[in-house]
């Protein structure tokens, strides 16, 4: 004869097989979660290209007269899974008659506003705080309340023919060169 059990008190065979059942399932279950998370995620956990070269320009759009230009600096941006150019600041590009080309931040150190470079004046001007900087970036007005001078950015020229700038933001309001993260 067959014996019934009480359900309330499973036999200890059911119970292992039970347990073993609910043990693997999760095992099973968890494996393509854990999968779809890291296909999910790997876009966020990749390590961008801070600091890398940009090309901003071409040798011939700088004239040798030393007079700054405005130049946009535009990137390949990569956002998640999404790939797009996109313009991630800009540069003052200088070339003196000695044929040597500098790159300034447009970013006014003391609050982060954007100067323009004034013709007449031959220097930056901050509208903000009306502080001036020379053509080199130097600070031009004892007075300014600017900490430091324009952040001065590292340049190379490519080929005698293109000129590449590692662009970089910096923190405004700070005496040193503190980089943006």
């Amino acid at each position: 004869m067959h014996q019934q059990h009480d359900p309330k008190n499973p036999a200890r065979r059911n119970f292992f097989a039970e347990g073993a059942s609910v043990v693997i399932g999760g095992i099973i279950g968890v494996v393509p979660v854990v999968a779809g998370a890291r296909v999910l995620l790997d876009p966020l956990r990749r390590k961008s290209k801070n600091g890398a070269a940009i090309r901003v320009a071409s040798l011939e759009a700088l004239p040798p007269d030393g007079v700054p230009r405005k130049f946009p600096v535009i990137s390949t941006r990569t956002d998640a899974w999404n790939k797009s150019t996109a313009p991630i600041g800009a540069v003052y590009l200088r070339r003196t008659p000695e044929g040597v080309v500098t790159a300034l931040n447009v970013v006014c150190p003391h609050a982060g506003c954007f100067v323009d470079f004034v013709m007449d004046k031959n220097c930056y001007l901050c509208p903000c705080h009306n502080s001036t900087f020379k053509t080199d970036g130097a600070i031009g007005d004892a007075k300014s309340p600017s900490a430091r001078a324009l952040d001065s950015l590292e340049v190379e020229v490519r080929g005698g023919k293109d000129v590449w700038v590692k662009f970089q933001n910096f923190q405004a309001g700070h005496a040193e060169k503190i980089p943006c993260t």
